[in-house]
């Protein structure tokens, strides 16, 4: 791992934040001079921004580096993480354009919310210490509090940004309490000096244990992991379509790797204590999740339960604590980024003749007799979310077992393929609705090719054709992992 003394050469480092930062001032001051009507142009600027952004992280060293006194790293684990964010952050800002215009909510603003929380996103991953995991994960935050209640006007909206804001007030505090904790007890903040003084820390470091329950307690609202997870179905079902879709990707990917590293890098001493925490939220997750989604009649507060349930099965493999569970981790988070986009897209394509949005289950009957490609799409996600084979979804699921397994956590491993069997019922439930219910009225025909075409990418990659992309994800995966240990 290289140490940057100088300040040049940190800000080289971290070009991908620094071109993120610039192009908001950017986006933001053109927009201000050009106004809402700007929104599609700026949206593809922003677009462009974060695919240059992506291409800078072709500077960050083979084996690593740390800059701003070792506030920051870069490395082969969070490179792999700012592919999968800048990736969702800008599907998620180009497959917005058509609901912000229908919705007459069409502000610049938009895009630029989108790069601060992508902003805050990138800090999070690479951070290296307790301070920048803090600064990052609030400026991502306060971006999503603003999209959560983008629509100002509706009643439901505002309500979602209200619940969102004081719910992560309550965990941002929860987790500064853990922060000073740790702090207090143990004079550092930083992850490689955290990860030297715990290693073998025995019943003397019970204030440093306590300090990183709180840690993990914030984090876990971050990733809506139960118990932590009371806000997310409100706030996907009042949230603007777009932004639900935002928040159940790109911020989730974050905020896991964000975990990742803080119970591997910094606690890594500690595995056996935190491994009973990240166990007993992981099997909750996956059971709530499961059991949760059964009677929605929603679709959005559906797929809210649903990122419930896939954040316990991710869990399994950082409850595993090898290698091999956390490429398994990163792994389903990459695959997951794209199940869930693909499907809130689905959802996006539900319109009624009026071009308002249709959100409730009982509007699918039959659909596919009246749209029978959106149908084909529903079904593929579905299959794919409950991880029935071949489909694309399967092997993630596959990885996490396996690691958990290969850790001897057979409980864990078992209650898994307990929930995946419950999990299975609704997704399946989606499907017959689709294929064997009575027709409903039908949909408005599609109003946008690029949002189509996007749809068909993330069927095709969640379908069987998606098992060629296995091995380079596994691989880049697996290098993220041992980047991490």
């Amino acid at each position: 791992m290289i140490a940057l003394t100088t300040v040049a050469a940190s800000v080289h480092l971290a070009s991908v934040e620094t071109i993120l930062a610039a192009g908001v001032f950017v986006v933001l001051m053109l927009g201000v001079f050009r106004g809402d009507r700007s929104l599609v142009p700026l949206t593809w600027v922003a677009v462009g921004i974060l695919a240059l952004a992506g291409a800078h992280l072709a500077v960050v060293p083979a084996g690593g580096a740390t800059g701003f006194g070792g506030l920051y790293i870069g490395d082969a684990f969070s490179t792999f993480l700012k592919v999968l964010i800048l990736g969702g952050a800008g599907v998620s800002m180009v497959l917005a354009l058509p609901y912000l215009q229908r919705s007459a909510t069409a502000r610049f603003e938009y895009p630029v919310l989108l790069m601060l929380s992508a902003l805050g996103m990138c800090m999070m991953v690479s951070a290296n210490d307790l301070l920048t995991l803090y600064v990052g994960l609030e400026l991502q935050s306060l971006a999503a509090y603003v999209l959560a209640a983008f629509h100002r006007n509706e009643a439901k909206s505002s309500e979602a940004g209200l619940k969102y804001f004081v719910l992560g007030a309550l965990a941002s505090g929860i987790l500064l309490y853990g922060i000073s904790l740790v702090y207090g007890f143990t004079g550092t903040t930083s992850f490689a000096t955290l990860h030297g003084l715990v290693r073998g820390a025995g019943a003397a470091d019970l204030g440093t244990l306590i300090g990183l329950v709180f840690i993990l307690s914030g984090l876990a609202f971050k990733i809506s992991a139960v118990p932590f997870h009371m806000w997310t179905p409100d706030v996907y079902e009042g949230a603007p379509t777009p932004v639900a879709a935002f928040f159940a990707g790109a911020p989730k990917a974050a905020a896991m790797g964000l975990l990742l590293r803080v119970a591997v890098a910094a606690f890594g001493g500690m595995t056996f204590d935190w491994r009973q925490i990240v166990t007993f939220v992981s099997i909750a997750s996956m059971l709530l999740g499961a059991v949760g989604a059964i009677g929605q009649a929603n679709i959005k507060r559906l797929l809210a339960y649903s990122s419930i349930n896939n954040v316990g099965f991710a869990l399994i493999g950082l409850a595993a604590g090898t290698r091999e569970g956390v490429t398994g981790v990163l792994f389903y988070m990459a695959v997951y980024l794209v199940m869930t986009t693909g499907s809130f897209l689905a959802v996006l394509a539900m319109r009624g003749a009026d071009g308002e949005p249709i959100e409730t289950l009982a509007s699918l009957n039959g659909l596919s007799r009246t749209r029978p490609g959106l149908a084909a799409a529903f079904a593929v996600f579905m299959f794919s979310l409950a991880g029935i084979p071949p489909l694309l979804g399967f092997w993630p699921k596959f990885a996490v077992f396996q690691a958990a397994m290969d850790a001897q956590l057979y409980v864990l491993a078992v209650v898994g393929v307990v929930a995946s069997v419950i999990g299975a019922y609704y997704y399946l439930r989606v499907v017959m609705t689709v294929y064997f219910a009575d027709p409903a009225p039908a949909f408005a025909p599609a109003d946008s090719r690029v949002n189509t075409a996007l749809l068909a990418i993330a069927a095709l990659f969640c379908s069987p054709l998606g098992m060629l992309a296995i091995t380079p994800l596994v691989s880049a995966a697996s290098r993220a992992a041992t980047a991490l240990f």
